[in-house]
């Protein structure tokens, strides 16, 4: 069984362009000059729409199914990621530093920014008053801060 035929939530035209995208996807990871990348892109769209008319859904989906073995045996053992997706050389590199780290400045460095810093109290005191509102306050041997 293949990759996506045990997707059932997509149509059959919908499964049929991820393969699509899949295999140019493929093709880029096999030829790094542009004009080999391009010709063959465009001998691939040509093998799509040859089969783009069949009516018949028995046949489609062997056909489907065909174009998923031939990407799975022809895939590139290493394939180009884009830098920040999953397993790219970029990915989460950089790190978002949680909220509660502004709470550790020092009062200098909290100077430099009176506007921000008095709205952040601010909304701070809004938020723990819609949580109390919400959930009711503490009882007071959980109150550890």
């Amino acid at each position: 069984m293949s990759v996506g035929t045990s997707l059932y939530l997509f149509s059959h035209t919908q499964k049929v362009c991820r393969l699509y995208k899949r295999a140019l996807r493929n093709l880029e990871s096999w030829y790094d000059r542009r004009e080999v990348f391009r010709y063959e892109a465009v001998l691939l769209r040509q093998r799509f729409e040859e089969n783009r008319d069949v009516k018949d859904m028995r046949i489609a989906k062997q056909l489907l199914e065909k174009g998923e073995q031939e990407l799975f045996e022809k895939q590139h053992y290493q394939p180009k990621k884009f830098p920040k997706s999953p397993g790219g050389t970029a990915y989460e590199r950089e790190v978002l530093p949680p909220d509660w780290v502004l709470d550790y400045w020092h009062p200098l460095e909290k100077a430099q920014y009176p506007e921000y810093f008095a709205r952040r109290e601010l909304r701070k005191k809004e938020f723990i008053e819609m949580w109390e509102k919400k959930y009711g306050k503490p009882p007071k041997e959980e109150a550890h801060h």
